[in-house]
């Protein structure tokens, strides 16, 4: 199956979505003439590729790409010099570096073409900066808007991987524009969305941003009949705790452990040879494609990690029974038959072995860093008995030499869950860090305080969790790991507030919460948009399917999207979930963005 059609496999055509940002970057490079290296902002490079493969970008005049550098360019014979970056000011700075040096040196005696394209778009800064520099003469620039990638048939990301920081602790808004103009090229291509909920004060911001820019569009509407039938917009800032419980899907711990990035993980290669594992790791590193479009990980990847294991046992022992076959076939048309079969098993048998030992470096993983000691505490905590006290669990991690990112997750769970620490808990923890890790990381602490995961809890503060989790039911004290009939799986024991939030707004509606809504930060609100009268009467198939796109603004995590996919797949189901989100996120990635070491002073 093409990517287009596999993208194309959901209600909504993600791959239409893809081939337009596609055209985008083909229709820039082909109006440059000539042969092109193209020079990256190597946080590109990635997000890029899943919208053009290199090898697409070969047929177009691409002969080498390289990453960008202060070192200079690389020694290529060609006609034009293509840079791909984010609108940064230090971005253009090495740019700027590079061509005056290249210029002063002139070495092949050939003159080079310089060109800029800015994804998604110029900035006013780095023009003025480029001006500054003495280069912008020499330039030709382009804008590439593209403001979503595709990860998967029900999954978009912006790839935006500091939005929560960038939001929180700098004021920058500028996620939140890209966001909106996201929205607006996706209902280009799938229709004007009907009904929009929201969440939030950003998600309020991005609903009105949305709503200028369709005032700013002058009649040019959408032309195709809509196939999303509601927006919910939820702000990160509305619900912090879901980001930091461990996930325990199999795609969540995946992410936990390895890192998962533009859908597939490195891991380490010398697990894969034959089976048998060196003595000494080579360091070489694995690609693995983690997407629906291999039917094994479209079935275990949402699954609790305890479930896994007998998940992978079950498809050995079917694949096993396919290849006895070959013995009960008598006649040249039963032979035929397996034949013809025989490539999908061998597929199947090969992506068998590749999640085997996936699973099994997560296993040993799992017991290398002590999670279980982690889990424990973390039930602790959200338990809610006692969870106000100071933990000596705490200061026994610490004590053992515990990552200070996964021990300021454990800190800043404990904190929301208690909206916020008592003063007294709160500095002897703060205490704790500076003498277990050092008094560089002051600074952290007082950016985790900035943005509300932890904070100090005034006498006659009303402790809002208890109300929550009783309302939303978000602790499950019995889970069913193999067959769980309700989200708070991908947890073991909580259940995502925001995934809780659109669960509530199906059934029986965000009115008859209106009270939680408000205990929640944030402005709540929903609209509608109008549909042209032209389109209301075109069929889409299956009207009795809903499509829902969830758009988190912030960042969200691979446990949140695996509940959302559980809540599609249910037998008693209507509702099918799109995903979009700023970037995919864990606890330990945003608690890292927030991380500021204290230089020691210079004397």
């Amino acid at each position: 199956m093409s990517s287009r059609a596999h993208l194309n496999s959901g209600r909504a055509k993600i791959g239409d979505f893809r081939e337009m940002s596609r055209a985008h970057i083909l229709s820039i490079l082909d109006s440059i003439s000539g042969t092109k290296v193209l020079v990256w902002d190597e946080c590109l490079t990635g997000p890029v590729g899943l919208v053009a493969e290199y090898s697409v970008l070969k047929e177009h005049g691409v002969a080498r790409m390289f990453s960008m550098s202060q070192s200079g360019l690389p020694n290529v014979r060609v006609d034009s010099i293509v840079y791909i970056i984010r609108p940064r000011v230090e971005n253009c700075d090495i740019i700027a570096s590079n061509i005056r040096n290249e210029e002063r040196r002139g070495g092949s005696g050939l003159k080079l073409d310089y060109h800029i394209i800015f994804l998604p778009k110029k900035s006013l800064f780095c023009e003025k900066r480029l001006k500054e520099s003495g280069v912008y003469g020499s330039l030709s620039i382009y804008e590439l808007p593209i403001y979503l990638y595709p990860l998967d048939t029900d999954l978009l990301s912006m790839e935006l991987q500091d939005s929560f920081k960038e939001l929180t602790l700098e004021g920058d808004p500028t996620c939140i524009q890209y966001a909106a103009k996201a929205l607006m090229q996706l209902q280009m291509v799938a229709g004007t969305i009907p009904r929009i909920y929201g969440k939030g004060a950003n998600a309020d911001r991005l609903f009105r941003l949305m709503m200028r820019m369709k005032q700013e569009m002058l009649g040019a509407e959408p032309t195709v009949k809509p196939q999303i039938d509601s927006l919910v917009i939820i702000d990160r800032s509305v619900d912090l705790l879901s980001t930091l419980p461990t996930q325990l899907t199999y795609e969540g711990l995946i992410d936990e452990l390895f890192g998962i990035s533009q859908g597939s993980v490195k891991v380490p290669a010398d697990r894969f040879s034959g089976g048998q594992q060196q003595s000494e790791p080579s360091g070489e590193m694995r690609q693995v494609s983690l997407n629906s479009s291999e039917d094994l990980y479209q079935e275990i990847r949402w699954l609790n990690f305890n479930a896994v294991g007998p998940s992978l046992s079950r498809k050995a022992r079917s694949i096993s029974a396919q290849f006895q076959e070959r013995h009960e076939a008598k006649t040249v048309r039963e032979m035929k038959e397996f034949v013809e079969k025989l490539p999908s098993m061998q597929a199947a048998k090969q992506s068998l072995g590749i999640h085997t030992t996936i699973a099994e470096m997560v296993k040993d993983k799992i017991t290398e860093s002590g999670l279980m000691d982690t889990l424990e505490v973390e039930q602790e905590i959200l338990s809610y008995v006692n969870s106000d006290k100071y933990l000596d669990s705490v200061e026994d991690l610490a004590c053992k030499d515990y990552p200070l990112v996964k021990l300021l997750r454990i800190i800043s769970m404990q904190s929301l869950v208690c909206s916020g620490l008592k003063p007294k808990v709160l500095d002897m923890y703060k205490r704790l860090v500076v003498q277990a890790y050092g008094y560089e990381h002051l600074l952290t602490l007082q950016n985790l305080e900035k943005a509300s995961f932890i904070t100090s809890h005034a006498a006659g503060t009303q402790k809002t969790f208890g109300t929550l989790r009783k309302r939303l039911n978000l602790i499950s004290d019995i889970v069913d790991e193999q067959n769980p009939t309700d989200i708070a799986y991908v947890h073991s024991v909580y259940a995502p507030l925001s995934v809780r939030l659109v669960q509530q707004l199906e059934k029986p509606g965000w009115r008859n919460i209106r009270d939680i809504l408000d205990i929640l930060p944030g402005t709540s609100f929903e609209d509608t948009q109008q549909i042209p009268s032209h389109l209301k009467n075109i069929s889409r198939g299956d009207d009795n399917v809903k499509v829902v796109l969830v758009m988190f603004v912030g960042g969200c995590t691979m446990a949140e999207i695996a509940a959302l996919r559980f809540l599609s797949h249910q037998d008693d189901s209507n509702v099918e979930y799109l995903i979009a989100t700023t970037s995919i996120i864990t606890g330990s990635t945003i608690i890292q963005s927030l991380q500021t070491i204290l230089e020691p002073p210079v004397f």
